[in-house]
């Protein structure tokens, strides 16, 4: 079988951001399949481009299986929102184009956000006559919107048009959370799949301390609070930071920002002006080194803006988090509250609340013991659930199944 992925916002795992498709990939050609990626030259994360002059197109990577291209992405990823939507147009034609002369394709997988590109791979695999399975990793615009990012009413139509128009033509719909099942059909959508996010847990060893990124960042003896992903505005980090401000006379507790997003400087500047002495700030990673990263932390935190629609949402962090054995301090209700609750694998706090945060924190600083039987469960059900190899399979049946529609 032959696969042709669409993703702007594909990150290897040599880069910062959600490798969740490269992990895919890779396990889907270990079973001797082929997938062509393309994809875009500008990281999503961070809004940088790989080299100083955006090209057309390269081959990055082309082995065991596995084709990435890089095709042309207008830069300025992070500038604005109109500049935003037009990065997202200049990928929508370049991997178009491209895509047309992958050979033998025997299905398109177009994946969203950015939803733009999920048009590309449908005209694709029309072209192509070959099945379109579309994968929902957020319910854009309905999140855009909910957040107040999307608010130009003929924008709005447009993109809930085109929501609609690709719900109905996909020959599948797979979604990596039960929360979106019934936005979908609401909306449209007919034969839905659900591959649910989850970690490759032989990335991650749950026995490991982090020693060295403990010693190169100066955090030996250090009680490390972590929180690993996008600095944007849905992620609400601001919270966390009035949480690290109540608990500054604890000098042992460190909190610990690692990653990059359009609020990344003013969070820095607003821990200046709060003088906080027990947050660090640290650049993004890529996937290969999560693990230490990971295995530093006592604590780690998923945190979204307390907004109705995220209770739809499986976050990949909090996977890898559970993955490394590592306790969840939860502040997003719904779906993910009831996996993490439910596994016994965390504390879950209610969204947009710094001091039930900060207390989650305390109670988990002073009985270290119960932090760490959280994290082993944690791990116990990404083995028993949400192990990346086993999803992969159930994927690959999944693309099996719609080829022989």
């Amino acid at each position: 079988m032959h696969i042709l992925l669409i993703h702007q916002a594909f990150a290897a795992l040599d880069e910062p951001g959600g490798t969740r498709h490269d992990e895919l990939a890779r396990l889907f050609a270990g079973q001797g399949h082929r997938v062509t990626i393309i994809a875009s030259p500008v990281s999503y994360l961070t809004g940088k481009a790989q080299d100083e002059r955006v090209q057309w197109k390269a081959v990055e990577h082309e082995v065991d299986g596995v084709t990435i291209f890089r095709t042309y992405t207008y830069p300025a990823l992070h500038k604005s929102f109109f500049h935003r939507v037009i990065s997202f147009l200049s990928f929508m034609f370049s991997s178009f184009v491209v895509g047309l002369s992958v050979k033998d394709v025997d299905v398109v997988w177009g994946t969203s956000p950015p939803i733009f590109q999920g048009f590309t791979a449908w005209l694709l695999a029309w072209l192509k006559r070959v099945p379109f399975l579309f994968e929902v990793r957020d319910l854009w615009p309905a999140f855009a919107v909910a957040m107040g990012v999307l608010r130009n009413p003929i924008l709005i139509k447009a993109s809930e048009w085109l929501e609609r128009f690709l719900y109905r033509k996909a020959d599948r719909i797979v979604v990596n959370s039960p929360g979106f099942i019934s936005h979908i059909r609401e909306h449209g959508g007919q034969q839905i799949s659900l591959i649910p996010n989850g970690a490759d847990v032989k990335m991650f060893n749950p026995d490991a301390m982090g020693e060295a990124f403990r010693q190169r960042h100066h955090l030996e003896d250090k009680f490390i609070v972590l929180y690993a992903g996008a600095h944007g505005i849905s992620n609400d980090l601001g919270v966390l930071l009035d949480g690290a401000e109540k608990l500054q006379n604890y000098q042992e507790i460190v909190f610990v920002l690692i990653g990059a997003g359009k609020e990344k400087h003013n969070l820095v500047q607003m821990a200046k002006r709060k003088n906080l002495g027990n947050v660090i700030f640290l650049p993004p990673v890529s996937k290969r080194s999560m693990s230490e990263v990971l295995a530093a932390a006592n604590v780690c935190v998923a945190i979204l803006k307390p907004i109705d629609m995220y209770k739809t949402v499986y976050p990949n962090k909090v996977f890898d988090y559970m993955a490394a054995g590592r306790p969840v301090i939860l502040a997003i209700d719904g779906v993910i509250k009831e996996v993490v609750i439910g596994a016994g694998a965390g504390i879950y706090v209610k969204p947009g609340d710094s001091a039930m945060l900060s207390k989650a924190v305390l109670e988990l600083y002073q009985d270290q013991n119960r932090a760490k039987e959280m994290g082993l469960k944690g791990r116990h059900e990404v083995e028993k659930r949400f192990n990346r190899s086993v999803l992969a399979s159930e994927f690959l049946d999944v693309f099996t199944d719609v080829i022989k529609q």
